[in-house]
């Protein structure tokens, strides 16, 4: 006498979910990684064959190639752009200034923030990507 199973067991992994999962991760990932440096204005940068890093958070100023001024992200005019600079300066105790220039911004305006940088005695270091 034979007997016969009705119901039949199958393996199987059930797909439906890792969809929900795979959407959480990518959400965090794309916020965290706003995050991960929140005091950037978006400019491209010039290229450099090699590019140092610096591990410490110093004041960042943006010039984009509209000429407009961004003390980490605030924006600035160029009149008050002196004065603004120097606060932040005795603010933060830090002499280290991250220049981050358009790559299409006019040489003569790099130079005019380098002197400004050596009359207050700043230390201007100019943020590039690795190219």
């Amino acid at each position: 006498m034979a007997i016969i199973r009705k119901k039949r067991f199958h393996a199987g992994v059930e797909s439906s979910s890792m969809s929900d999962i795979m959407f959480f991760l990518l959400l965090f990932f794309l916020i965290i990684s706003t995050l991960a440096n929140p005091n950037v204005i978006t400019v491209p940068l010039p290229d450099a064959k090699d590019s140092g890093k610096t591990t410490t958070q110093h004041l960042t100023l943006t010039v984009t190639s509209e000429k407009k001024y961004y003390l980490d992200k605030e924006e600035v005019t160029p009149e008050n752009l002196e004065v603004r600079l120097l606060q932040e300066v005795k603010l933060r105790k830090d002499e280290t200034v991250v220049i981050r220039p358009a790559y299409d911004l006019d040489v003569q305006e790099l130079i005019d923030l380098l002197q400004l940088g050596l009359k207050h005695q700043l230390k201007f270091v100019i943020a590039t990507k690795a190219g």
